[in-house]
C-alpha cells in the first residue's frame, strides 16, 4: 500500500520516454550546465560500469579515462539536468557491475567486448 502510493507520487517526476542502455555500453551523456545566466549542453563520454536503484532513485555510473586518470560520474536517470543519453557502442558483459575496470590502465581500462548484432544465444545453441 505504502509503496504503491510512493510510486504514484513519483510517477509525475519520472521521464516520459525511458533511456535504453545497459552496463558495458559506451555512452554520450548530454547534461545541462548553468553558467551565470546561460545554459549549455556538456557531453560526458564513457563506459557504463553500473546501474542501481529503482524509480526516481535510479542512477548509473559512467567511467572514462581523462589525461591518464580515471574519472567516474554518477547520473540520476530521471534528472531534468540529463538531456539525453546516446549509445555510441553496445558492449557485451557478464557482470552487473564493472568495478574491475578501475584497476586497469590504458586500453585495457576500456576493454569491453563489442556486442555482435548478428549473434544470438539461439543461434549458438543451434550450432552446438
Amino acid at each position: 500500500m505504502k509503496q504503491a502510493l510512493l510510486d504514484k507520487i513519483e510517477s509525475a517526476y519520472m521521464r516520459k520516454e525511458p533511456i535504453v542502455f545497459s552496463v558495458g555500453d559506451t555512452v554520450n551523456v548530454h547534461t545541462k550546465v548553468v553558467e551565470g545566466q546561460k545554459e549549455r549542453i556538456q557531453v560526458f563520454t564513457g563506459v557504463v560500469i553500473g546501474r542501481r536503484g529503482r524509480g526516481l532513485n535510479e542512477t548509473f555510473t559512467v567511467r572514462r579515462i581523462s589525461y591518464g586518470e580515471g574519472v567516474e560520474r554518477v547520473f540520476p536517470v530521471h534528472s531534468p539536468r540529463v538531456d539525453k543519453v546516446v549509445v555510441e557502442r553496445q558492449g557485451r558483459v557478464r557482470r552487473a557491475k564493472l568495478t574491475y575496470l578501475r584497476g586497469r590502465i590504458g586500453k585495457s581500462a576500456l576493454a569491453v567486448k563489442e556486442k555482435d548484432p548478428h549473434f544470438s544465444r539461439k543461434k549458438a545453441k543451434a550450432q552446438a
